[in-house]
This record gives C-alpha cells, structure tokens and sequence, in this order.
C-alpha cells in the first residue's frame, strides 16, 4: 500500500516520440497556421474542461497535463516543423458551454484535436459539433458507455461518433469493479445506493448496483440527491434507519464530500465508496477527519507505481504547474500524445506536411495510434475505447488516498 504523492505529475514521455521531417505549410483552410513564428506550422489542441468551479481541481490537472505535452513534443521536435500550442476553454462542468466550447474550436482552423472533457453530461453535448467538423476529440475522463457504444450499450453496442476517442475505461467496468471488492474483499452485504442523477453519476450507480446484486448483495435504499445543495441530512438520516452497511455514492466529489460528512454524523459509521469522480484531494478536504475508510474506485493504476510515469512526474514537478494533476493527469497527457502521434502520422504520410484535410485524416490516423504511454500501453479498440482497462481501488488513511487493490474486472 502506497501513499499518494499529492504533488506529484502524470505523464510518461509517450513511447519515444518519432521524429520525422517535415515542412510546414499548407492550406490555410486545412487546419493550421503557416507561420509559428519559426518557420513552422502552428497545429493547436484544444482542451475543454471545468476550469473554475467547483470542479476546477480536475480541470486545471487537465489543462496542466496537456499543456505539458505540448511543450515536450515542441522542445523534443517530435514532429519537425510543427509547433503544438494549447488552446483551454472553461465548461464549467456545464454541457451547455462544452457545446458552445467545441462550435469554437471547430472555428478555429488551427485545431485539430480536443481533449476533454471531464463530465459525461458535457462530451454528450460536445460530440456532434465535433464529430460535423472531423475534428477529433480524445477524453481522458468520460467514462459513460454510452458514449463509445451508443445508448443500447448492454444489449447491442453501435458506435455513433467515428471522431470520439477516450484513454480512460468505463463505467460499465468501474461500476462492476467497486461492486466486486466490496462484496468479495471488504464482505459487505447491505448497500445504499446514492446518485446525483447526472449522466456520469446515475450510470455508475447502475452498473455498480447491477453487478453487487447479481453478486447476492441486498441494495437497502436508493436515493437522488440535487447536486447544487449542500445540506444532505435528510438523505443522511434515510442511510442510518436503512441498516446499509456502506454507501455507494455515484457524482463527483463537491457533494461526495459533505454527503460522506453528514451520513457520519448522522450516526452511520460506514464507508462512503465511489467512482472516479471524489478520487481527489478535494474529497478528503470536504469529508474531514470522518472520511477516513472512505473508497474511490479511479481508472488505470497509481501513477507513482508506473515506471512509464516517472518521468513525466519529474517534468511535471519541473514545470512548476500550481495545481496538482489529480486523478487525470496521466491519461490527459495521454491523450494529448494521442492527437500529437496522429498529427505526427499524417504528416509524415503527407510528404512532411499537413494536407489542406487534415482533420479528416487526423481523426481517421486515431484509430491506429498505439505508444507506450504515461498510463501505460495507449490504443483504442473498434468504439473508441480505452484497450487499458486497469482499475484501482482507494482508500482514505491518514489524510491521503491509499491505494489497496489494482486489477481488472472479470465477468
């Protein structure tokens, strides 16, 4: 069991990033810009994510991470003559202005690549703008089925939007995983199932309850809670007359934490476990010293543990970044790489330069892309998926999240 390095970085030097000769021009309406300033061509990748609010904590460790990714493909030439900027909107975990975000990058003929967003709720909005405009777009946090595989995922899986990629697994693994430890490691028989009714939220809570009650575990009570208030005491008192033995709680960490506080105070000393949504520091913050015991399930397995991740921590740490990466960081440098190793692909196939359809052929070179990533391998299968499907179990000790079990789900 390891401490997690709160100010540590993600982001593994992808897979050595290939050079290649190019000479950057071309078609002003291709997706680029002529003159960088050094002779190059100027390709931006857009990032959208909650940059202010309360989720901000996970948005900026987005930001950061691509930003970083950038800067080592400019400073290392992954792609000679092509000089990678980053353009970061702010969603505020809104879908509304995530939509708004993507019809702006889509104006913008220098983009050819997003990453993000965090919310399912938000890359729901956003990929029919992008996917009109070929451009693609690479989440290293949504984690909906629903977005790779259509909204019959269980039954008859179709992938809808050919330019939506993600380097974090779902949640029809992650539900299923948190349900598995908590009925075969930690015994636990009686649940209360919370959800913020938000995409991300509600869905997980459901493949969490499918796989617990299969498992032969009794779910005691459901409840929908509104994810703009604070005060959680009437939900809190419902968990304490239910006999639950844990929570599980499916939104994000702003009412995770306060709801873990007031379930405790309440009178019902049990466990909190969640999704990928409360793994951050934000969490332990809101739940105080009685969160202790708490669990997040979070996608991939401890930075610090990876040996592809060692040096994007000590690049990240170097950079001076002010915020931390958070639970996503690894696979937002991943997934910059992505688009970076695509770009790289079409150039090279282009006579070293970008053609006037680049985006087209970016978003088409995604499918194919495959490195030796900060999270370790990076490829997409036939719906866009994540081919990495490694989870890891947390848990609150001492003030930080403590990692107790990494591995895959299993049917």
């Amino acid at each position: 069991m390891r401490q997690r390095s709160l100010i540590a970085v993600t982001a593994a030097l992808a897979a050595g990033a290939l050079t290649l000769t190019a000479c950057g021009s071309r078609d002003e309406n291709g997706g680029g810009s002529s003159d960088s300033g050094n002779g190059g061509t100027t390709v931006v990748i857009g990032v959208d994510a909650p940059l202010t609010g309360d989720l901000s904590a996970l948005g900026l460790g987005i930001k950061n991470s691509v930003d970083l990714a950038a800067k080592t493909a400019n400073k290392e030439k992954t792609v000679e003559g092509i000089t990678f900027k980053v353009e970061a909107l702010d969603d505020q975990a809104q879908p509304s202005s995530g939509q708004q975000n993507a019809t702006k990058f889509v104006a913008n003929d220098e983009v050819l690549g997003v990453v993000g967003p965090l919310n399912s709720s938000v890359g729901e909005s956003m990929q029919k703008v992008l996917d009109d405009a070929k451009l693609v777009q690479v989440s290293p946090a949504n984690t909906s089925p629903a977005l790779t595989q259509g909204t019959d995922w269980q039954t008859k899986p179709v992938r809808t939007y050919k330019s939506y990629f993600r380097t974090a697994t779902t949640d029809a693994i992650q539900g299923p995983f948190a349900a598995q430890y908590l009925y075969n490691d930690s015994k636990k028989r009686k649940v209360f199932v919370i959800d913020d009714k938000k995409t991300y939220g509600a869905g997980l809570a459901g493949t969490f309850t499918d796989e617990f009650k299969k498992l032969g575990g009794d779910v005691v009570g459901t409840e929908h809670i509104n994810p703009d208030t604070k005060d959680f005491s009437a939900v809190a008192t419902k968990v304490k007359n239910s006999g639950a033995d844990v929570v599980y709680y499916g939104g994000e960490y702003p009412q995770a934490g306060p709801l873990s506080k007031q379930i405790k105070a309440a009178g019902a000393k049990i466990p909190l476990v969640g999704g990928d949504g409360i793994y951050s520091t934000e969490f332990i913050k809101l739940a105080g010293t009685t969160g202790t015991g708490d669990l997040a399930t979070s996608v991939g397995a401890p930075v610090e543990d990876l040996p592809s991740a060692k040096e994007f921590v000590a690049n990240y740490e170097a950079g001076n970044y002010k915020e931390d990466y958070e639970a996503y960081g690894g696979y937002s440098y991943d997934s910059a790489w992505a688009v970076i190793e695509a770009v790289k692909k079409v150039v090279e196939d282009n006579d070293g330069k970008l053609p006037d359809d680049a985006r087209e052929k970016v978003t088409a070179a995604m499918q194919d892309v495959s490195f030796d990533g900060v999270t370790g391998p990076v490829a997409f299968d036939e719906f866009g998926d994540a081919t990495n499907k490694q989870l890891t179990v947390y848990a609150v000790e001492n003030g930080d999240w403590n990692d107790v079990k990494s591995g895959t789900y299993t049917d």
